[in-house]
């Protein structure tokens, strides 16, 4: 993902050319054009499975991962003020549930709330948690980073549910756990380039429990502490992506096809985590579609692997 990153970066700047803290609101809409704000779609959250929906389901999908893609580019990318840029995007919010909708991703958004109802609140906790990166960069206690990925991953779940009609309060916790299950997945595939910017997601107390330090997260690669630690958070994550599974067997049609890529996607991440030795710091820890494949079969089926009972066994 770094690498991925790292390009939509450079589209970003490019295109925002010398936008300072003074850009007016409607120069931070033009900065961020709807190709910048999807490009990673293909290739990051949106699984092989996601193809075999109708277009119709693809679309509204896709809009809420432009909206996530929009906000977090803002918070993290941005070239100007970051704060000012998210308030840009607050004020789209307005338009967009005035009826109004002015900018290419929020047009995008409109079909989908008219048709399922989607409330506000979601869209204003994916805004907040990115105003929250704005002067929040270390975690304390892992229920401080849950905190945190209630506000930043469980949000896309909920909306996700509604374009299914499948918002259950069963089905809402469910995906809550997979959805910060994906969320502790991707902080550590970007270890290396969040302590760049320096920001940390790794909790404090779990960092000192296995002795290693911010410094550590730096390096040219992983040391045994830090090997340690990522293995740990990973069964954490792991533990979470699963609850995916009884959330996939009380699905059916589309929705339990694009819930099993959902899961498998992170399964499928985590395994390839492991596989390095849990190494986060030498490239991108990608699983590729055949660890992708692997992984959705079972996940469809509602199973888990034989290989992940015996890992949950005592």
């Amino acid at each position: 993902m770094s690498a991925e990153r790292a390009t939509d970066r450079v589209s970003l700047t490019e295109s925002a050319g010398a936008c300072s803290s003074h850009s007016g609101s409607e120069s931070v809409g033009q900065h961020v054009a709807l190709d910048v704000v999807m490009a990673r779609a293909a290739g990051e959250n949106f699984p092989v499975a996601l193809r075999l929906l109708p277009r119709r389901l693809r679309d509204h999908l896709e809009a809420i991962y432009g909206y996530a893609r929009l906000v977090d580019n803002l918070g993290d990318e941005f070239p100007g003020d970051r704060t000012a840029a998210l308030d840009w995007a607050d004020s789209e919010l307005d338009a967009l549930f005035s009826g109004s909708p002015r900018h290419p991703v929020f047009r995008r958004l409109a079909p989908m709330i008219q048709l399922f109802s989607v409330p506000r609140l979601p869209f204003d906790e994916l805004l907040a948690a990115n105003r929250q990166d704005q002067h929040k960069t270390r975690y304390e206690t892992r229920e401080e980073l849950m905190d945190y990925c209630a506000l930043s991953a469980n949000p896309v779940g909920h909306m996700v549910l509604a374009v299914f009609d499948a918002a259950t309060p069963e089905r809402i916790a469910a995906s809550n756990a997979v959805c910060s299950g994906l969320q502790i997945l991707e902080h550590l595939q970007d270890v290396a380039e969040d302590a760049r910017a320096g920001r940390v997601y790794l909790p404090a107390e779990d960092m000192a429990r296995f002795g290693c330090a911010v410094e550590d997260l730096s390096a040219s690669e992983a040391g045994t502490g830090l090997r340690e630690l990522v293995a740990y958070e990973s069964g954490f994550a792991r533990e979470l992506v699963e609850a995916g599974i009884p959330l996939v067997r009380s699905l059916n049609g589309y929705a339990r096809l694009a819930i099993s890529g959902f899961v498998a996607g992170g399964l499928a991440g985590l395994d390839a985590i492991e596989k390095a030795g849990f190494e986060v710091l030498g490239g991108v820890r990608s699983a590729g579609r055949p660890g992708l494949l692997r992984r959705f079969i079972p996940v469809y089926l509602g199973r888990r692997r034989r290989a992940d009972r015996a890992r949950a066994s005592p």
